[in-house]
């Protein structure tokens, strides 16, 4: 009898979600946000949060770090990325380098830490008369050490430019990282893991319809797989079956049937080659020792990773700003143009 591609699994519990070398963090942010007021904040009461550390999901939301609008103020990072996949709502970007963006409904931000960053990523409440559902995935992403320091960098994958393919009657897989049926996203930044052929790297989200089946392509021997079963019924994994709100580690080298089971399903697959080297994280730095993480302190605490521009910890852009994206050299992008 052949053996199950199925390697673990595990509840899935709240945010942040384990993961796998060579990632190190995934979290699932669903916030269903009232209307907005005229600072693109909640229209209701901030009583009884715990404003600059809002975590509860009152009401079904939570202001995070933020205390006018919701989110993440002004924070440094450095030795890894983030890639931020905005399914609902908006987020205000800003860093220290002069960047600015808004983006959302679909599209996608990899930002490459590299040597040093500090940034903000801020939930606009940009609707007035209706409420402003968030939902976004963001997924950190190690660098090796060769790549610690890279300069960081910036990109956007605009919903445009994200491709959906329909690999089977019911299933639509959206490609942010690696390709599939022959069909590739968009490159990731230059020092990514993601960059480099032979890393395997795939970041998809994917939609089942009930009953729907698709063969999943293997993948690279030595790769890790994790599939998140993070909204729907179960899933059956060949011949596993597989809960929803829940992970399931693969064989990379399988190639098993997926099939919805019970209603539909909503996955995230985050696969890749493991980097292989030591890990020494301390909140916002990951480097591979001790000594370094206290070096990324001493830097940060010396230069602020280039200062912060910005006139608050917390900006948002004009509520009618549109999506966009303001690079360090001036250049300006839009969905579906570049200036």
């Amino acid at each position: 009898m052949a053996s199950s591609p199925v390697l673990d699994t595990g509840p899935l519990g709240p945010p942040p979600w384990e993961t796998r070398d060579p990632f190190l963090f995934c979290v699932h942010h669903v916030d269903h946000y009232p209307a907005g007021n005229d600072a693109q904040g909640p229209a209701a009461s901030l009583a009884g949060r715990a404003l600059g550390q809002d975590f509860e999901g009152k009401d079904g939301w939570r202001m995070y770090h933020g205390r006018t609008a919701p989110g993440f103020p002004q924070h440094p990072h450095r030795g890894f990325e983030t890639v931020t996949v905005v399914r609902r709502g908006f987020v205000d970007h800003s860093d220290s380098l002069g960047a600015t963006a808004r983006y959302g409904a679909g599209d996608v931000q990899w930002l490459t830490a590299g040597g040093g960053i500090q940034h903000a990523e801020m939930f606009p409440l940009v609707e007035r008369v209706r409420d402003n559902p968030l939902e976004l995935f963001q997924i950190w992403l190690n660098l090796p050490a060769a790549d610690k320091m890279a300069q960081p960098h910036f990109a956007m994958l605009w919903d445009g430019d994200v491709p959906r393919v329909a690999p089977a009657p019911g299933v639509t897989v959206t490609l942010v990282a690696g390709a599939l049926d022959g069909c590739k996203p968009p490159a990731p930044p230059p020092a990514s893991w993601a960059a480099r052929a032979d890393a395997d790297v795939a970041i998809w989200t994917a939609h089942l319809a009930p009953g729907a089946r698709w063969a999943l392509p293997a993948a690279q021997s030595g790769s890790s797989r994790r599939l998140y079963l993070h909204r729907g019924g179960a899933l059956r994994i060949g011949s596993a079956e597989v809960p929803g709100n829940r992970w399931a580690d693969l064989d990379a080298t399988a190639s098993p049937v997926l099939e919805a089971r019970g209603g539909e399903v909503d996955l995230l697959l985050l696969q890749g080659r493991p980097i292989g080297e030591p890990v020494a994280q301390y909140g916002p730095f990951v480097m591979n020792t001790h000594a370094e993480v206290a070096q990324a302190f001493a830097d940060y605490q010396r230069t602020q990773f280039g200062g912060w521009p910005w006139a608050t910890p917390d900006p948002v852009h004009p509520r009618d700003a549109g999506r966009f994206a303001r690079h360090v050299d001036g250049r300006v992008e839009r969905p579906g143009q570049s200036s």
